[in-house]
């Protein structure tokens, strides 16, 4: 048997229900190879390595706990824990230690999961980066804001990390890391103990290295049990191609890759269209875009206010556009959002999801997290998404696209991205 950390969730999770391995085992080699990768890759701000290999041999012990039980994830370092330190990626909050875990940690817990630490976050989940590095190529961005559970999972730290989404911070670093990424449906996972920064965007969500691995994580998080998804999928789903108001701004690698992956599915027996969005939803980006700026101003007044000295020039910059905004914009900003939102049905008229790019192109060099352009109009349509990723760019970093499901309905878009990831890249890519 190869390193167990190479194992998906789902594979590793019915290893350890059947007793085929431990807990300890499975730690064991994913502390390994974060010994081996963390001095690259920097993908956490704490390691709680031997309180982990205490629940792990508590857990091997007793009785099956849940959904979780055994598995070890990354939480990202928005997530309050109340036994490790939570600075949200920020120099004012340093050895800041919660009364108590986020809801959706403290679930995750209950399910059987053992924490192996807290994964970078950029400062408050907007631009400012930390010091992850893209594990496919350390001179490239691993994106962001989810960038440590991104680069965790993709690097074989964990199976499964924690990330939320206000603009494009689970889908950008899944896309450049070549991992899945999945953004609920908004509202499914809890949001209590999660630094917010924006109530109309935040979503919680997870990085994981297949599709039944997402849906395992939100299962778990949601105590929405209907979510998992047994592969192989023998639904052909009904697909919408949507390349949306900014397709112009994708990268040629990004053009070439939807134009294949159109051509592949189809050759698989899929049904597919060209789905064109209404006018009105050009306004979508500009409308997130207004949201976001408006509420992180308000969101982290006290920061704002208090200890405008230690936030990052990008962040300051950001709170000034939203204090700039009056009332009426940020209303009329949420009304855009509210009739765009109303039209959906009409959108995925004939389809059972879309697919639509996820990023302009590959992880670009340097620290700058890349742009969140082709995700922002889903988060504030509140859709679920699902990055998959698909192939390998010019520089071979990855490339991937999104697949978009109606608002709550979260089984039919998690059954159709494992379809989709199926038939573009087989499945034996996940594990090891």
């Amino acid at each position: 048997m190869g390193k167990l950390n190479r194992l998906t969730a789902t594979t590793a999770a019915r290893k350890l229900a059947a007793r085929e391995i431990t807990a300890q085992a499975l730690l064991e080699d994913c502390l390994e190879r974060i010994t081996e990768r963390e001095p690259s890759v920097h993908a956490w701000t704490f390691l709680a390595g031997e309180a982990a290999m205490q629940r792990a041999r508590a857990l091997d012990a007793g009785a099956h706990t849940g959904l979780l039980h055994g598995l070890p994830i990354g939480v990202k370092d928005t997530f309050d824990t109340v036994d490790m330190p939570t600075s949200y990626g920020s120099p004012i909050y340093p050895g800041h230690r919660p009364a108590c875990d986020a809801a959706s940690v403290a679930l995750a817990r209950a399910a059987g999961a053992v924490v192996v630490g807290k994964t970078v976050t950029t400062e408050f989940a907007t631009y400012h980066p930390g010091p992850t590095r893209n594990p496919h190529n350390l001179e490239h961005t691993p994106g962001g804001s989810s960038s440590g559970s991104a680069a965790a999972v993709a690097d074989w730290m964990v199976p499964l990390g924690f990330g939320s989404q206000t603009a494009g911070s689970i889908v950008r670093p899944a896309a450049f890391c070549g991992v899945v990424g999945y953004k609920p449906s908004f509202g499914t996972v809890n949001r209590v103990g999660a630094k917010m920064i924006s109530d109309t965007l935040d979503t919680i969500g997870v990085l994981a290295r297949s599709v039944p691995d997402a849906a395992l994580f939100v299962a778990a998080l949601s105590e929405r049990h209907d979510l998992l998804v047994e592969a192989p999928v023998r639904d052909v789903p009904r697909i919408g191609m949507c390349r949306t108001h900014e397709w112009n701004r994708a990268e040629p690698e990004t053009v070439a890759m939807f134009d294949d992956v159109e051509r592949r599915l189809r050759a698989a027996g899929a049904t597919l269209h060209d789905v064109a969005l209404p006018a009105e939803f050009a306004g979508l980006v500009p409308a997130q875009t207004a949201i976001m700026a408006h509420e992180v101003a308000s969101c982290l007044a006290y920061e704002r206010l208090v200890h405008r000295d230690k936030l990052s020039p990008a962040i300051g910059k950001l709170m000034d556009e939203g204090v700039a905004l009056t009332a009426a914009q940020y209303d009329q900003a949420r009304a855009v959002g509210e009739a765009c939102r109303g039209m959906l049905s009409q959108v995925f008229t004939g389809c059972d999801v879309l697919i639509a790019p996820s990023a302009i192109g590959e992880a670009p060099a340097g620290t700058a997290t890349g742009d969140s352009l082709f995700n922002r109009m889903w988060t504030l349509l509140r859709t679920p998404c699902v990055h998959v990723p698909v192939s390998r760019g010019p520089l071979g970093l990855p490339l991937g696209i999104t697949v978009v499901g109606r608002r709550g309905a979260d089984r039919t878009a998690l059954a159709s991205a494992t379809w989709i990831h199926e038939h573009l890249v087989g499945t034996e890519h996940a594990d090891g």
